[in-house]
């Protein structure tokens, strides 16, 4: 009996400390902080992503019926999960000329001052007033106003509707914009104070850049490794075939030919994903995918919330296809070492 107890005592005393190496694979490895999706509480839609200082901003469109899309909101992040929300950064009462709706913000910093560009009164010609505008803040968080007194552009060119404007800060400091609806797409190049257009390399004014009969809306252009990226949503905004497709060339002005759709619903998550912008975190090669969707199920026109996912790349540049998520992304803190700048300007 003794020599049975002191067998087992050692066998006791050999297990333990297995069970003390095998504890920390599950207590010491936690599972990172998600922002989950959607990221922001209420119906958003149309977000644009930018980085300001030490955090991450995004300004959507407050998703609503035209009537009470008087205002825009902010939101702030230093991780990509904690989000602050800004109200009416944006009103309606600061811009004169803007009477039915505003929506597609694009938010730049540009000598210590930021401006907002927003769609406003969604003109069907050019008899009516409205089109794009400018606001200018002195932070990222508002109060903006109304920048010219009427829109930087209120007029259709090349069959393009004035809307869904997003402002590019090339290598050599010129500042483009492209945008468009109507299945046309615009590419101008903007004075340095905002306050009108300049004429392109080839003395065009309003050049026509696009990319395929299937683009819609919702224009985005980056650089990566010296090459230009343009983004756009097709489909219907309201409909769950709404995407996000892309092209790549070697200038600005194109040509763009479309490669493919890399944002798209997935019937067991989310419908209608579009509208999109990104955000390149300073110091690292992650890349974020910002945009809307709508939850299973719903189909009332204005229930759209904004969401986050990882965009990857492939070896030839080539973006590859988002899975879209419920766990969204996990927090990425702003790095100590980033700069003011808007995401498309990074290299």
């Amino acid at each position: 009996m003794v020599l049975r107890k002191v067998m087992v005592a050692a066998v006791l005393a050999a297990a333990v400390p297995l069970m003390a190496l095998a504890a920390p694979s599950t207590h010491d490895a936690p599972a990172p902080q998600m922002s989950g999706n959607p990221i922001l509480p209420g119906w958003y839609a149309d977000p644009e992503a930018a980085i300001f200082g030490d955090r991450y901003w995004i300004y959507p469109t407050t998703s609503t019926v035209y009537e009470a899309q008087v205002a825009f909101d902010a939101f702030s992040s230093p991780d990509l999960v904690q989000w602050t929300r800004h109200p009416g950064v944006l009103k309606m009462d600061a811009v004169p000329w803007a009477k039915q709706a505003m929506w597609a913000p694009s938010v730049v910093e540009n000598a210590g001052r930021y401006y907002l560009f927003f769609s406003a009164n969604d003109i069907k010609n050019d008899s009516e007033v409205g089109g794009i505008g400018v606001a200018v803040a002195d932070h990222p968080e508002g109060p903006y106003r109304d920048l010219l007194g009427k829109p930087l552009v209120g007029a259709f060119h090349n069959g393009a509707q004035p809307i869904d404007q997003f402002v590019f800060k090339d290598d050599d400091g010129a500042w483009y914009m492209i945008y468009g609806g109507w299945k046309h797409a615009n590419l101008v190049r903007l004075k340095d104070d905002f306050s009108g257009v300049l004429p392109l390399a080839d003395g065009t004014l309003y050049k026509e850049i696009t990319p395929s009969p299937e683009y819609v809306e919702g224009s985005l252009m980056f650089k990566r490794d010296g090459r230009y990226y343009f983004m756009w949503s097709e489909g219907g905004w309201g409909q769950p075939d709404y995407s996000v497709a892309y092209a790549i060339a070697d200038t600005v002005t194109g040509p763009f030919k479309r490669i493919g759709t890399i944002l798209r619903e997935d019937p067991d998550i989310a419908t209608s994903a579009g509208h999109h912008s990104l955000i390149h975190a300073p110091g690292s090669d992650n890349w974020y995918i910002v945009y809307h969707r709508r939850p299973l199920g719903d189909t009332a026109r204005d229930h759209r919330v904004t969401a986050i996912d990882r965009m990857y790349f492939d070896a030839n540049g080539h973006i590859l296809p988002v899975k879209i998520t419920r766990e969204g992304v996990p927090a990425d803190p702003m790095r100590p070492a980033a700069v003011p700048r808007h995401p498309a300007a990074q290299p």
